[in-house]
């Protein structure tokens, strides 16, 4: 498929993507964003898509999953509006103050019990825990992205076990 006809299709089947987005992220603005990025990725991963298939679920699934990424990775921001003119963002700032001690002392344990695991479960899961994607790691590594996704699940296996909850 050239890309003059890709992009026709995509242009054709991309309306349907507007209420979606706005149902996920229940906002205008955040569904404008949403929807340029999944035609961003649609239109940069083109390659990927195979002709004859259902356009519209390869749009879904792109929108998907870049919706829950971006909730996982922690950018749903917490905003106020202020009534006054103009009608300025504010950041969210939590009423309760935590127990720093307490906290430090459970960071220093999960340090520990990371720091604790064997070589070949740490690097995988280390790399994960920074934010690689599972095939980036397997590239790292030069391993097999099953091997990588095994690793991981049971480096965190090992962790719940070593970690007791008080």
């Amino acid at each position: 498929m050239s890309s003059t006809e890709f992009n026709s299709l995509l242009l054709g089947n991309a309306d349907f993507l507007r209420p979606y987005a706005v149902t996920l992220t229940k906002d205008s603005e955040s569904a404008k964003d949403l929807y340029q990025e999944t035609l961003f990725r649609a239109l940069s991963n083109r390659d990927k898509y195979l002709a004859g298939t259902n356009i519209r679920a390869w749009l879904y699934t792109i929108m998907r999953n870049i919706f829950i990424n971006n909730y996982r990775r922690g950018n749903r921001q917490y905003r106020l509006l202020d009534n006054a003119v103009g009608d300025y963002l504010l950041s969210h700032q939590p009423s309760a103050i935590g127990n720093f001690a307490e906290s430090d002392l459970r960071v220093k344990d999960v340090q520990m019990a990371v720091y604790n695991l064997p070589v070949i479960f740490k690097q995988p899961f280390l790399l994960y825990f920074e934010g690689y994607k599972y095939y980036e790691i397997a590239a790292i590594l030069n391993e097999p992205l099953g091997t990588v996704k095994s690793r991981i699940h049971f480096a965190r296996k090992m962790l719940k076990t070593r970690i007791t909850r008080h």
